[in-house]
C-alpha cells in the first residue's frame, strides 16, 4: 500500500463528494453525501528516490494548482440540507450548478510556463501495445474511475514524449515537464492542466 498525506486545508478542496451518483437515491440524499469528505493527497515535500529529470523541475503540490480564494463548495453551503425535501429542485439545481463549476474550474496563473515535478495517481486514456503516453494524474486513489472527477484544477493532462510500458490504472508515480493551462475534456474527467511529461518515476517518501 502507498503511503500519503493529509495537506489539511488542500486535501479538504480535493475531496470528492458523491456528485451525480446512484439514481435510486434522492437527490437529498445525495446533496447530503456532497457535504466535504477529506481526501487525503500525496505529499509532494520528498523528491522522488534516485530519480532525475532533464533541466531543473519544481516540486509542486496540488494545492498550488487552485488560485487563491477559490471556494468548490460554494453552490452547496447556501443549502440547507437537511430541510430540503426529497427531490427537492433546488439540490438537484445545486449539484448541477456544482459539477459545471468543478468542470470549469480556475487555474492558478502563476505556475504556468514553469518545469514542475507532480505526483498523483494514474488514469490511463489509451491501451497502447507499446505502452502509455496519454493519462490523467489525480491526487488521490479512485478519482475519475471508483468516485467522480475532482475540480478540473485537481486533473492534470499528461502527454508523453515516448510510450511507458508498465503503466498500469492508479499506479503512483512523479511526473516531470512543463505545466500548461491547456484543457482536455476525456471520458474519465475534465482537465485545466497539461503536463508534457519529460520524466515518470515511481512515487516514494523520505523514510
Amino acid at each position: 500500500m502507498k503511503k500519503i498525506s493529509i495537506y489539511g486545508k488542500a486535501a479538504v478542496l480535493l475531496s470528492v463528494a458523491g456528485t451525480l451518483v446512484a439514481q435510486a437515491q434522492s437527490v437529498r440524499e445525495t446533496a447530503r453525501e456532497l457535504v466535504p469528505k477529506v481526501q487525503p493527497a500525496l505529499s509532494a515535500e520528498s523528491a522522488p528516490a534516485g530519480a532525475s529529470t532533464p533541466g531543473p523541475s519544481r516540486t509542486i503540490g496540488w494545492e498550488q494548482l487552485i488560485p487563491a480564494g477559490w471556494d468548490p463548495y460554494k453552490d452547496l453551503k447556501a443549502l440547507n440540507l437537511d430541510k430540503l425535501k426529497d427531490n427537492d429542485p433546488k439540490a438537484e439545481e445545486a449539484l448541477k450548478k456544482m459539477r459545471q463549476m468543478w468542470d470549469n474550474a480556475p487555474i492558478n496563473p502563476l505556475i504556468l510556463g514553469e518545469s514542475v515535478r507532480l505526483p498523483g495517481y494514474v488514469v490511463p486514456l489509451e491501451d497502447l501495445a507499446a505502452g502509455i503516453k496519454e493519462f490523467l494524474l489525480v491526487p488521490y486513489f479512485g478519482a475519475c474511475v471508483h468516485s467522480p472527477p475532482p475540480p478540473a484544477n485537481q486533473i492534470v493532462h499528461v502527454l508523453l514524449d515516448k510510450p511507458v510500458k508498465n503503466l498500469g490504472l492508479m499506479d503512483v508515480v512523479w511526473v516531470s515537464g512543463p505545466l500548461s493551462a491547456t484543457k482536455t475534456d476525456s471520458h474519465m474527467g475534465v482537465a485545466s492542466y497539461r503536463i508534457d511529461g519529460k520524466a515518470v518515476t515511481p512515487y516514494s517518501e523520505k523514510k
